[in-house]
């Protein structure tokens, strides 16, 4: 086996082009599954029982099926039922931030429910809202609890926006199969892409590992 990565260096930047929508799909869909997450966990703990039944069906159903038929059924499917085709990097984002959410929902969940409930307990007593409690006291130490976590998934996020090129989304995968067509050598710019990725989930890593380490400190 002769490796030549010669063959691609003037296709490096052309590569790299495509870290940029990789980061911009993360990034959105990270977002949009984070409040997607926190919706849903809040129904999870709900004393409403319809609400409970259906964030548990709809977490089982995301976690349940595979995301790259979730993305596969967004991008091919539901035009079939509009009318209107999806762009590619909409529906990247649509399928990411709602498998995320899914995800997201447990470790939020986790997080509320790790809270001392006698904070809970107090508020009420105290005639806090509802949603005032949530958002001023429980969330914010959730949120604390739960951080490492939520990097740990946004690692994750990042490796599966690799599946975005099964519709065509000029993401890093993508453009190294172009540069593989291009030059039929496919395993260099594979490799190269490869390395990307994994320097890319080595910095999110230590990014958790380091805000878990202030945490303890700091408790």
């Amino acid at each position: 086996m002769n490796l030549d990565f010669s063959a691609i260096t003037p296709s490096i930047p052309y590569i790299l082009k495509g870290l940029e929508v990789t980061l911009k799909i993360v990034a959105v869909s990270a977002i949009a599954g984070f409040m997607l997450g926190t919706l849903l966990a809040l129904c999870k703990i709900a004393r409403i029982r319809v609400l409970n039944i259906a964030a548990d069906l709809y977490t089982s159903i995301f976690r349940g099926t595979p995301l790259v038929l979730q993305l596969m059924i967004i991008y091919f499917g539901v035009p079939q039922m509009i009318g209107y085709d999806i762009p590619a990097f909409l529906a990247a984002v649509l399928a990411f931030s709602l498998n995320s959410g899914a995800y997201m929902s447990e470790i939020i969940r986790a997080g509320i429910q790790a809270v001392d409930k006698g904070q809970t307990e107090a508020a009420m007593a105290l005639g806090v809202p509802y949603g005032k409690m949530m958002r001023n006291i429980i969330l914010p130490q959730a949120l604390k609890n739960i951080l490492p976590a939520l990097v740990n998934e946004f690692a994750t996020l990042t490796k599966e926006s690799a599946v975005v090129t099964v519709i065509g989304a000029t993401d890093l995968m993508r453009r190294a199969y172009i540069v593989g067509g291009e030059t039929f050598k496919y395993l260099e710019p594979l490799l190269f892409v490869g390395l990307v990725y994994y320097i890319l989930v080595i910095i999110l890593t230590f990014v958790g590992k380091a805000i878990e380490g202030r945490m303890k400190k700091s408790d």
